[in-house]
């Protein structure tokens, strides 16, 4: 469209002229929860569509009455952008014309009772602000040209239970801190750490959760950005040259992954579409007494189908070698840190949590 106004004059192309991006397998494979490539399909995407090019959002919420993606592309007005629901699978979806990476996002999310939402950042965001900001960031994963063939054909044909490894474990945000800024950026650390590393001997590094997340002290251990690395370093280009540069060198690349349970900031998963969407709506099932922190529902299939999302695409898109799974005590017992009458025991009896176990063996067995 020809666009006039103020004095102004534009062209215009027009999002609701585009027809949808996902199909019917997408559907059917997220209803069933066992889609593997979510993060393909899920979040923000510059792709081609239709003879342009633009960002395919897409987003889980099931109990919305409206979802509309803001974002400093369209002045944060959610009158510019309402999203088109897929009745079977409560995936909201839109193709946005003409605009690019580096753009920040987020949600506007009207819940089941009409009440607006806080904005909610991306749950499959690849990229996000750096706190205190809180917005997802349209960005492209990984890196287009690995250089680690030789170390990945290595460990393909190599038995790792009968290799010896020695980890040394490290906390990006504290390694060697810089007097002049917060951190190093990641590809400081690649020069720094690589060498260190493999002047002391070790085989593996294993990163403290490398995911966004909005407070300091906490580590990485309470995540809000479990696709994204964080934005103290860098872009997440930075992060995937940090684990190319380890492997060109003969290490192994390990990080924190934490599923068991996320922080209730305003804008992540808690109560994401005015429901309890990712979390358990029973605080005794679904909110930790000692973390403060909501708890996965691992029984729902979607949730658990995010979580073993995940966990591939660390591997995937930043060829991480390994996962070391936090807190895992805490997902398999229902009564961790919980006083007689402050759990609830499975249906059959016991404090096992099952649907837990199942999450770990199915992700597991994807992984």
């Amino acid at each position: 469209y020809h666009c006039t106004g103020g004095g102004h004059d534009w062209w215009q192309t027009d999002p609701y002229s585009f027809g949808p991006v996902l199909g019917p397998t997408d559907d059917f494979l997220i209803a069933e929860g066992t889609h593997l490539r979510l993060f393909d399909k899920i979040g923000a995407h510059v792709i081609d569509h239709e003879g342009a090019r633009g960002v395919h959002f897409a987003v889980w919420a099931p109990n919305a009455q409206l979802v509309a993606v803001v974002g400093d592309f369209n002045g944060w007005d959610h009158r510019r952008h309402p999203m088109r629901r897929r009745a079977d699978v409560g995936v909201w979806e839109m193709f946005v014309p003409d605009i690019g990476a580096g753009s920040a996002y987020k949600f506007r999310v009207t819940g089941p009772d009409g009440a607006v939402l806080p904005l909610k950042a991306d749950p499959l965001a690849f990229a996000s602000e750096l706190r205190p900001a809180t917005a997802s960031v349209i960005a492209e994963i990984g890196k287009p040209d690995w250089g680690d063939a030789a170390h990945r054909a290595h460990w393909a044909r190599t038995d790792p239970r009968r290799a010896p490894m020695t980890i040394y474990e490290v906390h990006a945000g504290s390694w060697r801190k810089p007097d002049e800024r917060e951190f190093l950026s990641w590809d400081e650390l690649a020069e720094q750490l690589i060498p260190y590393v493999l002047d002391m001997g070790f085989t593996h590094i294993e990163f403290l959760p490398v995911s966004e997340h909005p407070y300091d002290p906490s580590w990485g251990y309470q995540t809000t950005g479990l696709y994204a690395p964080s934005a103290r370093f860098g872009g997440p280009d930075g992060f995937a040259r940090f684990v190319d540069g380890a492997h060109r060198a003969g290490l192994c690349v390990l990080i924190d992954w934490v599923p068991a349970h996320f922080p209730v900031d305003a804008h992540g998963l808690a109560h994401f579409d005015g429901t309890a969407l990712y979390e358990h709506a029973d605080p005794k099932l679904g909110f930790h007494p000692d973390w403060k922190t909501a708890i996965y529902n691992f029984g729902r299939r979607e949730v658990a189908s995010f979580l073993v999302n995940n966990a591939l695409f660390w591997a995937e898109a930043y060829h991480v070698d390994g996962l070391r799974v936090d807190a895992v005590a805490s997902m398999l017992y229902r009564d961790y840190s919980r006083e007689a009458g402050e759990w609830i025991p499975y249906a059959q009896g016991g404090r096992e949590n099952w649907e837990a176990v199942a999450f770990l063996q199915a992700m597991n067995k994807a992984v």
